[in-house]
């Protein structure tokens, strides 16, 4: 099967950890932001991954979250095509923040 018409993660993970070191890598947490932030990295991820010229619909889903020490747990279940459909998590952090962006990549 062609690229084309598969999910690729690690094209995925790369578009998704240079959207988010390209926003957040010298910031510190601030509540008030926390929302502009998650938008521009939905979309900016949106934006390149639609470059990618791929028959996919793509979901998009960041969650950020100040370091505390508190705990996250997140899941997700998908019925899909498994050749063609797939999923990306990337987690990045820094000093102050936790973010997490997840990718569903649905084949058209």
């Amino acid at each position: 099967m062609d690229d084309d018409d598969q999910f690729v993660p690690d094209d995925v993970n790369k578009i998704v950890k240079n959207t988010i070191d390209a926003l957040l890598s010298d910031t510190t947490y601030e509540i008030d932001k926390v929302n502009q932030w998650s938008a521009k990295i939905s979309e900016q991820c949106l934006s390149a991954l639609s470059k990618l010229k791929k028959n996919f619909k793509y979901v998009v889903i960041c969650s950020i979250m100040q370091k505390t020490g508190a705990g996250l747990h997140t899941a997700s279940s998908c019925y899909w095509d498994s050749t063609t459909d797939g999923t990306c998590t990337v987690r990045w952090e820094n000093k102050t923040m936790y973010c997490i962006v997840t990718v569903f990549g649905l084949a058209i």
